[in-house]
Formats: structure tokens, C-alpha cells, sequence
């Protein structure tokens, strides 16, 4: 298929999409692995769908994929079916607790952390014939500055970045934070501190890598919070339940409810860019300039 036709039928799908109310956009990313990103990702939407939020949670780390292990879900199909056009975006949808709605992606297949400029269109031109109406959509991408990770980040409206008390977490955030802004124009990021022992800590480590920031990179950082350390959120992971459904009275559950109230007060877009059709716009532009770029 030639680039023209590609953008003609991107085009048409885009066409397709009813307009609805604003849709918040959020990535959440976190620069290198083992800082709680999924868990963050799983709780924060469980915990707005709690709220009687319409949620989607997007798995975008492909390849490595865990949002259904996480809640104990079978999903027969997932990202790879939609790539090799076997199914539809729609029909590998899981729903999951409090009509959270997840798409998962594959896990352990190495083709899927490889994608081409052309499949990350495939999958994009997908996306942008479901239905559901949303308010949030979430999407948990993988570790890592891959051009995976910066497609997803930097079309989102909102990234939260999640940091712990490792130095490699906050060298590796600030590693993400300088490509996504030097890069990719982004320049507001929203810190959230993961498994921290008070709160102070968790605004020692914003205060960390703000300094940094502060000291070489044109951005704005906002302290979204703390996720306390909590020994109830590793009896949810054994349970395969999200902290929020398990132990509702947990340290852990009632921190991310309450950033899921904080994130629900966030502006909502209400401009064209506000729009779910937008973030698909921006992911394809992204694929497009990959595209350009292996010319």
C-alpha cells in the first residue's frame, strides 16, 4: 500500500469516530523497570472506575505485557491478534473489576517489541475504530526510551512518571524526561513517588529530580503524590486484584483514590485536542516521522 492510500484510510477511520465530550489521556511512564508502573497504571484506573469513571487502561508494553496477570483476567486475544489482523481492536477487549476495560497486549513475543513504522499505523488505524465512550484512558507503556514508549507518551495529554528511592529510578526518569522534551516538544510532566516510606520521602525524590530539571531542561514538573510502601498492595499482587478492590482500606488503596480524585480535577481539554481522535491523530503523526526517519 502506498504512504497516500495509508493516510487516506487513517483518515476515513478517523472520520468514523462520533464526537463526544473530551477524553482524559494519560501515559504513565516511568523510565526503567521495577518502579511499580503497572501497579500504578491498574490501581489508578481501578480506582477512577471505582469512582464511576468510564476507564480504558491501553497495555502498550508490547512484549511484555502483565496488566491482565495483574488482575487475574484470560484474555483470549490481544494486540498481536490485531496486528496480524485476525481480530479487531474491539473483540480483545477484557472487561475487568468495576467495568474497568483493558486491552492487553502479548506477552513474551520478541516481534512485538520490534514493531515497524507501518504496524504501529496498523495498530493505530485500529484504535481508532472502537466505539466505547470514554472519560480516561490510560495507557501503561513499557520501561525504557524506546520509540515505542515516546509514540504513546508524547500523544497523551498527561504523563505521570513514576520514580522510587533507587538512584538508577531517578537517573533513568531524568533520562526519559530530556528525550521527551529535547526530542518531542513535551515539557510538563506530572511526578508520582511509588512505594516511599513517608511522604516526606516521596517529596525528597521530587525534590531530587527537579533540581536536575531545573538545572538543564526547559519543563515543568508537578508533584502528583505519594504511594506509600505497603505490604497489602503484595497480597493484592498474589490475589491478582488491584490494592483498591482486595483491601479498600489499605495505606496503598486510599492513596490512589486519592489521586485518582486529584487526577479527575485536572483541566479537561476542550478543544479539538481534547478529543480521543486527537490522541489518535498525534500517534499516527508519530508513526509517519518513525516512518520518515528509517528512510
Amino acid at each position: 500500500m502506498l504512504m497516500s492510500d495509508e493516510k487516506d484510510d487513517q483518515a476515513s477511520g478517523l472520520r468514523r469516530i462520533v464526537k463526544r465530550r473530551p477524553v482524559r489521556v494519560i501515559a504513565i511512564t516511568g523510565g526503567k523497570g521495577g518502579v511499580g508502573k503497572t501497579n500504578v497504571s491498574v490501581n489508578l484506573a481501578t480506582a477512577m472506575a471505582v469512582d464511576g469513571k468510564r476507564v480504558m487502561l491501553l497495555d502498550a508494553d508490547l512484549g511484555l505485557a502483565n496488566v491482565d496477570v495483574l488482575l487475574g483476567l484470560h484474555a483470549n486475544y490481544n494486540l498481536a491478534h490485531v496486528i496480524s489482523g485476525e481480530r479487531s481492536l474491539e473483540e480483545v477487549i477484557v472487561e475487568g473489576p468495576f467495568g474497568l476495560n483493558i486491552i492487553p497486549a502479548s506477552s513474551g513475543v520478541k516481534q512485538m517489541t520490534n514493531l515497524t513504522p507501518a504496524e504501529h499505523a496498523g495498530l493505530i488505524r485500529a484504535f481508532s475504530e472502537l466505539s466505547h465512550d470514554l472519560d480516561v484512558l490510560f495507557i501503561d507503556t513499557a520501561a525504557g526510551i524506546s520509540e515505542s514508549v515516546t509514540s504513546y507518551t508524547r500523544a497523551a495529554q498527561e504523563v505521570v512518571v513514576v520514580v522510587c528511592d533507587e538512584p538508577a529510578s531517578i537517573t533513568d526518569a531524568y533520562a526519559l524526561i530530556k528525550v521527551l522534551n529535547r526530542d518531542h516538544g513535551v515539557f510538563r510532566f506530572r511526578i508520582l513517588a511509588n512505594m516511599a516510606h513517608s511522604t516526606q520521602e516521596g517529596r525528597d525524590l521530587f525534590a531530587k529530580l527537579i533540581k536536575v530539571t531545573d538545572r538543564f531542561l526547559d519543563v515543568t514538573l508537578d508533584f502528583l503524590g505519594t504511594v506509600p510502601y505497603d505490604e497489602y498492595l503484595r497480597k493484592a499482587v498474589q490475589k491478582q486484584r488491584s490494592v483498591v478492590d482486595a483491601y479498600p482500606r489499605s495505606k496503598a488503596a486510599i492513596a490512589f483514590k486519592n489521586l485518582g480524585q486529584r487526577a479527575d480535577n485536572w483541566p479537561v481539554p476542550t478543544l479539538a485536542g481534547g478529543h480521543l481522535e486527537f490522541f489518535v491523530e498525534r500517534l499516527i503523526q508519530a508513526s509517519h516521522s518513525g516512518e520518515v526517519a528509517a528512510l
